[in-house]
């Protein structure tokens, strides 16, 4: 379950982000950044903040855990430094689609760093309380490091942060791009758990040094936060809703998680002799931009796409229109 160097691969001809941004009407629906028109507002990067608290961390830390499917760039942080992760596999119904407290017993050791996304980006899944529980305890027995990664909590039914049940040494993530941003803008992140931050490494306990344009940013986003999220929310389950019947309707493919706790859907395409990578190159044909697994699991990426929902109602439309095609097409 050890990663390999190079987490996750993209294929040797898939289109540069280049190549795809000078496609002017193309549905962009291969990442989880919202593209609703936002409130006017100034955006700041926000991938500089994790990258900081795994490199600052990286010196006292054993191993860093986290979970295939997931996110590739923690790994790659720590293992620049030395620090050897370990990739839980949960791409499995009878977990639930996500990490179980029996699953993380296996590979925990006393200094380890677990990376817990909740929502799972990119299946869609969610942690109860119950089951974040289960997994403090397990850190807590071995002095562990939680950093709650909740870019997505905005998009979920319930939340629960890992905070309140260990406070002492767990870091909180968000970002607002997922939710305020539109494609290529980013609002920075806000890390909860600075103090601690601060003690583990010596540092000031404002750690990611964020300008003050970034800070205003913040601040201004907070301001529109509730009623800009009321109508995110509604879109977003929305497209959902189309993506799912689309999925369901053209007999290619199953929605793994539904209703997913985050903004995209991921999809299994396995039985029909299509990789991931060919079906997003077949929606790309028809101006529809969606995402293979390969970025974000080494072992399954092969076995699904994500389609990123928190966009216009235009796209999912469209996104359905082409997914209708794939049964008839051969790969």
């Amino acid at each position: 379950m050890t990663m390999p160097p190079a987490l996750g691969h993209r294929p040797a001809m898939a289109p540069s982000f280049e190549a795809l941004l000078r496609r002017k009407d193309l549905a962009w629906m291969g990442q989880n950044t919202t593209h609703l028109e936002p409130p006017p507002m100034i955006t700041d990067g926000a991938v500089g903040g994790l990258h900081h608290i795994c490199t600052a961390l990286a010196p006292g830390l054993s191993r860093l855990i986290t979970t295939d499917p997931g996110w590739p760039w923690p790994g790659r942080f720590v293992q620049l430094l030395g620090v050897s992760v370990t990739a839980v596999e949960v791409y499995t119904a009878g977990t639930g689609y996500k990490l179980t407290a029996a699953a993380l017993a296996e590979v925990i050791e006393p200094g380890a760093l677990l990376y817990l996304i909740d929502p799972l980006n990119p299946l869609g899944s969610s942690y109860r309380r119950d089951e974040l529980a289960a997994i403090v305890e397990l850190a807590r027995a071995n002095d562990a490091i939680v950093v709650h990664d909740c870019t997505y909590r905005h998009f979920a039914d319930g939340h629960t942060l890992v905070a309140e049940l260990y406070p002492e040494r767990t870091l909180t993530t968000y970002s607002f791009s997922k939710w305020l941003g539109l494609a290529g803008l980013r609002l920075g992140a806000i890390v909860g758990g600075a103090g601690l931050l601060g003690r583990l490494t010596q540092t000031p306990a404002n750690p990611l040094g964020a300008s003050i344009a970034a800070q205003r940013a913040a601040i201004a986003g907070l301001t529109v936060k509730d009623s800009w999220l009321r109508e995110l929310r509604r879109v977003n389950r929305r497209n959902q809703q189309i993506v799912i019947e689309a999925v369901e309707h053209s007999s290619f493919g199953r929605v793994l998680v539904q209703p997913s706790q985050g903004n995209f859907l991921a999809v299994d395409i396995g039985g029909h002799g299509w990789t991931a990578d060919q079906v997003c190159a077949a929606l790309l044909d028809r101006d529809v931009f969606i995402r293979s697994g390969t970025y974000q699991s080494p072992a399954f990426g092969d076995r699904f796409v994500k389609v990123s929902t928190s966009v216009p109602t235009a796209w999912a439309e469209r996104f359905a229109a082409a997914w209708a095609t794939l049964r008839d097409q051969r790969p």
